[in-house]
C-alpha cells in the first residue's frame, strides 16, 4: 500500500490543529481536572474536535480514538486513527513550548503513519512506511552514538518511574548514562528521533500518548515498543532509542 497520500494529510492535519491550539497559548488558560486527575482545557476539545471533524470528513468509513472524546466504532474497520490533541496539558498550561499534538493511523493492528506536530516550536516529525521520517522536510535519523555511557536519556517524571514500580531499574540505566534530561512528554521522542538525545522512556504511555511514534523510530533507523525490547505501542509503557544502544538498555531494565 502507498502511505504517501495518507502521511502528506496527517502532517497537515496536524499542523492545522497546532495553529489552533496557538490560539489559547499562553493566555491564562484554567484546566478542568478528569477522572484520572489529569488535567483537560477548552484547548484539548477544541483541537480535537477539529481532527476527528476532518478525519470523518476525508475518510468516513475509518475509525477514531482520542483522548478526550474517546473511541467510535471500530468494528470490522482497517483503519483507526489515534489522536493526542495536546500531548503535555501541564506544560501548555504554563506556557511551556514543548507540547504536541500527535496523530498516528493504525492499520490492521499496526501504526504506519504518524506526524508530531510542535506548534510553539513550529517543528514536525512525520513518518510513514516506506516514506521515510521527516523533520521540517529533511529527512531525519536517530543518533549513531553505540554506548550508554555516551547516551543522553529523556524522561518525563521521576516519580512515574516510583508509583510504577520501576525505580530499581531506572536507577540502573541512569547510573550508567552520560547524561539525564527531563525534556518531557513528546519532546523527549521528537529528540531521541532526530539524534539529539539516544533514548527516553516512560513507565506508563497510553495509546494516544504514542500514537505516530512507531512509524516514526522504523523509518528514522531506532526503536520504539516496551522495556523488554519488544516492538509495538499497546503495552502501557514505552521505551524509544536508536538501534545502536537497544540491546544494552533493554539488558538494564531487565
Amino acid at each position: 500500500m502507498n502511505y504517501k497520500s495518507l502521511l502528506n494529510f496527517t502532517a497537515d492535519l496536524a499542523s492545522q490543529a497546532g495553529k489552533i491550539s496557538l490560539q489559547y497559548y499562553q493566555t491564562g488558560i484554567t484546566a478542568d481536572l478528569k477522572a484520572d486527575n489529569s488535567p483537560v482545557t477548552v484547548a484539548d476539545k477544541a483541537v480535537e474536535g477539529f481532527i476527528r471533524q476532518q478525519i470523518e470528513k476525508t475518510y468516513p468509513d475509518h475509525a477514531i480514538i482520542g483522548e478526550e472524546f474517546g473511541n467510535n466504532d471500530r468494528d470490522g474497520k482497517t483503519f483507526t486513527w489515534i489522536i493526542d490533541p495536546i500531548d503535555g496539558t501541564k506544560s501548555f498550561i504554563r506556557g511551556v513550548p514543548l507540547y504536541a499534538v500527535l496523530i498516528g493511523l493504525e492499520v490492521e493492528g499496526i501504526v504506519r503513519v504518524g506526524a508530531a506536530y510542535f506548534p510553539a516550536l513550529n517543528e514536525m516529525i512525520c513518518a510513514a512506511e516506506d516514506e521515510g521520517c521527516w523533520w521540517n522536510g529533511r529527512r531525519s535519523h536517530v543518533s549513531t552514538i553505540e554506548r550508554l555511557e555516551e547516551a543522553f536519556i529523556c524522561y518525563t517524571s521521576m516519580r512515574d518511574m516510583e508509583k510504577n514500580g520501576r525505580s530499581q531499574a531506572w536507577t540502573k540505566l541512569k547510573n550508567n548514562a552520560y547524561e539525564l534530561r527531563g525534556w518531557s512528554d513528546a519532546y523527549g521522542y521528537l529528540a531521541v528521533a532526530t539524534g539529539r538525545a539516544e533514548a527516553v522512556l516512560d513507565p506508563k504511555m497510553k495509546i494516544w500518548d504514542c500514537g505516530p511514534f512507531p512509524p516514526i523510530f522504523r523509518e528514522a533507523g531506532g526503536f520504539f515498543g516496551n522495556w523488554q525490547g519488544v516492538e509495538g505501542h499497546t503495552f502501557g509503557e514505552a521505551l524509544a532509542c536508536n538501534s545502536k544502544i537497544r540491546a544494552e538498555i533493554v539488558s538494564i531494565l531487565s
